[in-house]
């Protein structure tokens, strides 16, 4: 559930927001991803929390990576997301129906966009890469029915304001403290694609699947969608390419109900196989991912008290496909990067 804020506080926030909103108008998206960008780097050389997580992150993913070049795509990824939020401001202003095309780049025989033109029900996944903002959006005013799920901000003043711009071009949005999941089969029974930034730690009651070398808690909401629902995974990201707020969008991989039916836990596969998706696209464009975050926080029971692995989370394992005998070791070993995570 949101946390609860004095209202005072919500109503300072909202100013503050408001006014950096109108600041913001003042100049063309060139500047403010300029200005961003210094502002990024004051925050990760600021933030000795956030930039130890990062760099722990990063260390622990590309463990043949060396310290410069750690600290590098660190700091990178710090200006990205303060870019991100001047992003989140412009796209909406600047895209429209009718230069949806020049913006959104994307390659014509892409998978993805063929499946979404056949306008039946599909799972759309995508994780902290690029302008996952941006992903519903461009796909919104392209004209395909997209509902997102989202986390309510806690400061109510704001959510609405971000609801408005969120949905200022059709992208609707269904927040998870509101029955999302009643909502979130409506829309599928309608035809329409939903759509989830799916790489946030799920906590300890989450399903444990690999993420770049260690088990990840991961949300069960996903996997079991698609297998109860017998409906596609797509997984995807949009990518700011240029200062001019072009994006490169494009299909990782789709999920298809044929995949999963032979594997005995078919819900463990679709969740491990869009995250092992999600880390292909990382790999692809480390710089855009939100290595601040604690993806790894979470961590399995066994390895909290200290015991081997549960046969029954070997076995799923040991079904995924990419998953060979030297990895499954590494993934029965301790996490050394708990605290990081």
């Amino acid at each position: 559930m949101p946390r609860k804020t004095s209202a005072w506080k919500q109503w300072l926030q909202y100013l503050a927001v408001q006014c950096l909103s109108t600041a913001v108008t003042c100049w063309g998206p060139r500047v403010n991803l300029a200005l961003a960008a210094v502002a990024g780097r004051v925050f990760f050389r600021a933030s000795r929390t956030h930039r130890d997580r990062a760099l722990a992150n990063i260390a622990a993913s590309f463990p043949h990576w060396k310290a410069d070049r750690v600290e590098a795509v660190a700091e990178a990824s710090f200006v990205h997301f303060l870019q991100l939020m001047a992003e989140i401001y412009f796209v909406p202003r600047l895209v429209h129906p009718h230069n949806y095309l020049a913006k959104a780049l994307y390659d014509p025989d892409d998978e993805g966009f063929a499946l979404l033109n056949q306008r039946k029900p599909v799972l759309l996944i995508t994780g902290h890469l690029g302008n996952w903002e941006a992903m519903g959006f461009f796909l919104a005013v392209g004209g395909h029915r997209v509902r997102a799920v989202a986390r309510p901000l806690d400061n109510a003043m704001l959510n609405r304001w971000l609801l408005r711009v969120r949905e200022r071009r059709g992208l609707s949005i269904i927040e998870k403290w509101n029955d999302p999941l009643v909502q979130i089969v409506e829309a599928l029974d309608r035809q329409e694609a939903v759509a989830f930034i799916a790489d946030q730690n799920a906590g300890d009651g989450g399903l444990f699947v690999p993420f770049f070398g260690r088990l990840a808690s991961t949300h069960k909401s996903v996997g079991l969608l698609a297998v109860q629902l017998n409906v596609p995974v797509i997984c995807g990201y949009a990518r700011r390419v240029n200062d001019s707020l072009d994006y490169h969008l494009a299909t990782v991989e789709i999920i298809r109900p044929e995949d999963w039916a032979c594997h005995r836990s078919p819900q463990y596969y679709v969740t491990a196989r869009y995250m092992r998706a999600i880390e292909s696209m990382v790999r692809s464009h480390p710089a855009q991912y939100l290595w601040m975050h604690r993806r790894w926080k979470s961590r399995p029971r066994h390895e909290r008290e200290g015991r081997p692995m549960p046969e029954t989370l070997r076995a799923n394992l040991e079904e995924l496909p990419w998953i060979d005998s030297a990895a499954l070791e590494r993934l029965t070993l301790p996490s050394p990067h708990t605290s990081a995570g």
